[in-house]
């Protein structure tokens, strides 16, 4: 039986409902973050007031969650060509995918973490990866995630289970779940104090929360909230 995690936490709506429900089955959860000098880099400092919200009010979780972590990987920022870490429009590249992928970062993201996890001794990584309502990325799909999972086992002769809770859901999902595991008060928070907007604006609050409200993060949330709340009325 698992009682350790580490999860991969940038302080938006999906990886908060990721913490959340990690913070729900294990004992001890730790969390990290990768500055890659991303254009919405202001998640960096929305995280911190998410955890800060998490613990005042669910004081039965704040038990539960241990030490933050943030790596610098300025590099990844460096070799990348993509809307989110150059100030380009958003657009579909001649391959099919969209400019905001960001080629190796979830592998790099997980590697890492696998190396944290190995020193603090933590059992599953979890990741808000999903091959549903997502933009095509391949480094979200479930093949890419037991791959990785396989490789880290191996590479660090450490079994490592790599958890992905939102892999099936879509985001009108998403939000249910946040609503299951912490109610409306979770909901609330997710709206206030979490970030997705690619853009980082933090000055234009929707229904669902602040951002730009025309990037494709916004759209995506915009579209799961309308969803989730239509459902709510039925």
């Amino acid at each position: 039986m698992h009682k350790t995690a580490l999860v991969l936490f940038s302080g938006g709506q999906d990886s908060t409902t990721c913490l959340a429900q990690a913070l729900s089955v294990y004992d001890r959860v730790e969390t990290i973050a990768f500055d890659y000098r991303q254009r919405h880099r202001v998640e960096l400092d929305a995280r911190l007031h998410v955890l800060e919200e998490l613990k005042r009010q669910f004081p039965h979780w704040a038990q539960r969650l241990g030490e933050d972590h943030c790596l610098d990987l300025a590099v990844l920022g460096d070799v990348s060509e993509t809307s989110l870490t150059r100030e380009m429009a958003f657009q579909m590249e001649a391959n099919g995918l969209p400019n905001t992928f960001v080629p190796g970062r979830n592998l790099l993201f997980l590697t890492l973490a696998g190396s944290l996890a190995y020193r603090r001794g933590l059992e599953v990584i979890v990741t808000g990866v999903c091959e549903t309502d997502f933009s095509g990325y391949p480094d979200c799909r479930d093949d890419t995630m037991k791959a990785m999972q396989l490789a880290l086992s191996l590479g660090m002769d450490r079994r490592f289970l790599i958890e992905t809770p939102l892999m099936w859901l879509d985001k009108a999902a998403t939000w249910r779940l946040a609503e299951s595991l912490g109610g409306a008060a979770l909901v609330d928070l997710i709206i206030e104090h979490t970030h997705t907007c690619y853009l980082g604006d933090r000055q234009h609050r929707h229904a669902w929360g602040y951002g730009c409200g025309s990037c494709p993060a916004c759209e995506l949330r915009l579209r799961g909230w309308q969803q989730y709340r239509q459902a709510r009325l039925v």
